[in-house]
């Protein structure tokens, strides 16, 4: 069974900062992506960015945080961070780390969470 563990998160004024970064500890392959979900109250998880490990490492954004997240992995060390910047209100959410062997972690359906961090971003 794969863990992953998230730190980081917190609260932020809008404008802000935030990091959330996550590893699996004990896992001793690769995975293809890794990545973060996230959940507001009373929605649905949603795809917010992910890594590939490809050539130049392949990544994706949803539309609402390009330009203002930006993911990156350690692919030795099998972590994957979310730098957020520019921070809004609507960014409020449980932020899951996500990984899969094959996958896009783009969907729910990839394989691996995390337990999830809680961000807040107050106006």
């Amino acid at each position: 069974q794969v863990q992953l563990q998230e730190s980081g998160g917190g609260s932020a004024q809008a404008g802000g900062s935030l990091t959330v970064s996550c590893v699996a500890p004990r896992y001793k392959g690769s995975f293809r992506c890794m990545g973060w979900f996230r959940q507001a109250p009373g929605e649905g998880r949603e795809g917010v960015a992910a890594v590939y490990d490809e050539y130049r490492e392949k990544t994706y954004y949803r539309d609402s945080v390009k330009g203002r997240f930006t993911v990156s992995r350690d692919n030795v060390r099998n972590t994957v961070t979310l730098q957020m910047n520019s921070l809004k209100p609507e960014d409020t959410a449980i932020y899951y780390c996500v990984a899969d062997r094959v996958g896009s972690c783009t969907t729910t359906s990839t394989n691996y969470w995390g337990q999830g961090t809680q961000v807040t971003v107050s106006s």
